[in-house]
């Protein structure tokens, strides 16, 4: 009996020895799913916040342009000039050979491509005078057109 338990120990402990060995190099070079990295994380966060920021700002654009185009509509500049009296519409006419404001409520691109030179040019201020006298609007409305230039 003693030399059967000695030729079983022979046998069984090197095979323990392999299936550990073998089974330390399986967990060893098995793939981890460990999730995605505290980096990773915080990037894919800061790029659903900056996506959420801009389309917050699209919208406030948007907004803004809608307002400006509804502030600039002929309808409006057609009453202003009435109550103005008849005499200035008719020399206001005649000075301006292009409407400021097209039928389609957007600014006529003559005077879009004027204000764009003098905003470029750094003369903001005029840029909002002559979009004012244009336009007929008021300050406020003028200003923020021509810093979303």
């Amino acid at each position: 009996m003693g030399t059967n338990l000695g030729d079983l120990l022979l046998i069984a402990l090197p095979l323990i020895v392999l299936l550990a060995l073998l089974w330390a190099l399986s967990a060893a070079l098995k793939p981890r799913d460990t999730g995605i990295s505290e980096a990773e994380r915080y990037q894919r966060e800061l790029a659903a916040r900056s996506a959420a920021h801009q389309a917050s700002q699209v919208q406030a654009a948007l907004a803004a342009r809608a307002k400006i185009e509804a502030s600039t509509q002929p309808s409006q500049n057609r009453a202003q000039t009435q109550q103005s009296g008849a005499g200035q519409q008719a020399a206001n006419q005649g000075a301006q050979k292009h409407p400021a404001v097209l039928p389609t409520g957007q600014l006529n691109p003559q005077l879009a491509f004027e204000l764009q030179n003098l905003v470029r040019n750094g003369q903001k201020i005029q840029a909002i005078k002559v979009l004012r006298e244009a336009t007929h609007s008021d300050l406020l409305t003028a200003k923020n057109y021509i810093d979303r230039l």
